[in-house]
């Protein structure tokens, strides 16, 4: 397998290193570990006289890019050819044990004026941490190379998915939302404690909670923003909502009208699938002007309330309809409180599939139909 590369272009069109980058060749090498310790035919020497980086800056961090650039003594630096760049994911407890530590991470890119753009889907994953460290190295005719102590190690995480790749997702969805149908209620399964709870401690309001990690790994609303899920999906056959649930026996019901109409904004915030043939739409419906619609603005795709292809609120003959799309499995999340006397709760009488549940639940990152190109 090829090993990653570093990117040929910089992200400000009006840099002056521009043509400088666009250039720059990049290659693949066995390199000394940070301490300085070389295999014996990694055809490496080291040479002091390099200037070591130091005072490292991270910076322009999105998803799957990020600038670095460094200070170095004047000492020998025209001397330097290239830029060797040691890039891993930060070890923590839940990491693989069992990687392969012959896998490539180091990256080796030509001289070239700072900063300098890394960039690249297959090796940077979205709101992960990092760590990174720089040596500077000196090719020889035969092509072995003269290289610096390894510099300090600096730690970074990459930023969550923009509005650009969340709109890329969007469009995946979009093609398999398949035709709409009719809705009345919005819904949501929990315990009977749950109810009990929220009427002896929150005046019968049920209060948004932050967002679990489950979806898509560079979701800007996982852990963030701050709502109360809700489903919509009906069964082809009754129109109304199914009598299983993974989440408790008792459901919440309310008119789809209370939570979604004209005064509120509606966004698109994932998609995505757990190892299944079927998928799941994360929306947002937040009240016009609301902590959770400004939350929303900054990051999410908007959608047009009377014209999407998964949740859409009309008016007909005077009256508010409303439509979800079959093909997907909608998960709503309102971002305001909610009080119970606004619906109904009641004992549901299908079963309780637990299997069904997507609490913290990890996207397939192998999946063609709601992966996109950028780190996973």
């Amino acid at each position: 397998m090829e090993p990653p590369r570093l990117a040929h272009t910089m992200s400000s069109p009006t840099s002056p290193c521009e043509e400088v980058i666009k250039n720059l060749s990049l290659e693949a090498i066995q390199l000394c570990d940070r301490d300085g310790n070389k295999s014996q035919d990694s055809g490496i020497a080291e040479m002091e006289e390099l200037p070591v980086p130091h005072n490292i800056k991270i910076s322009n961090i999105t998803c799957d890019s990020f600038k670095i650039s460094w200070d170095m003594d004047s000492k020998s630096k025209d001397r330097i050819t290239h830029y060797f760049i040691d890039l891993n994911k930060k070890e923590n407890k839940n990491s693989n044990k069992f990687k392969h530590k012959d896998v490539p991470t180091k990256l080796v890119a030509k001289s070239v004026p700072l900063p300098m753009t890394v960039r690249g889907h297959w090796f940077l994953s979205p709101r992960t941490e990092y760590t990174v460290a720089v040596q500077t190295a000196s090719k020889q005719v035969d092509g072995d190379y003269i290289v610096s102590e390894w510099s300090e190690i600096i730690e970074f995480c990459t930023a969550d998915y923009s509005k650009v790749h969340l709109t890329q997702l969007l469009e995946k969805a979009e093609v398999i939302a398949g035709r709409m149908l009719k809705l009345s209620v919005f819904y949501r399964n929990q315990h009977k404690e749950y109810f009990d709870y929220i009427r002896e401690h929150h005046g019968n309001a049920m209060q948004p909670s932050v967002k679990d990690n489950s979806g898509s790994h560079g979701s800007p609303i996982s852990g963030k923003l701050e709502g109360i899920f809700f489903s919509c999906n009906t069964e082809f056959n009754t129109g109304k909502p199914p009598q299983d649930s993974p989440y408790g026996r008792y459901r919440y019901e309310i008119a789809a009208e209370k939570l979604f109409n004209p005064n509120t904004n509606l966004y698109f915030g994932d998609f995505y699938c757990m190892y299944t043939a079927y998928h799941y739409v994360i929306l947002v419906i937040a009240p016009v002007g609301s902590p959770g619609d400004e939350f929303c603005k900054q990051r999410l795709p908007q959608l047009n309330i009377k014209d999407n292809k998964f949740l859409t609120c009309d008016e007909e003959d005077g009256v508010m309809v409303y439509h979800h799309a079959q093909d997907v499995i909608l998960e709503v999340i309102y971002t305001d409180p909610v009080d119970l006397s606004l619906g109904t709760v009641a004992e549901i009488t299908g079963h309780q599939l637990m299997s069904l549940s997507t609490a913290n639940a990890k996207k397939d990152p192998s999946c063609k139909t709601c992966n996109i190109s950028v780190g996973r």
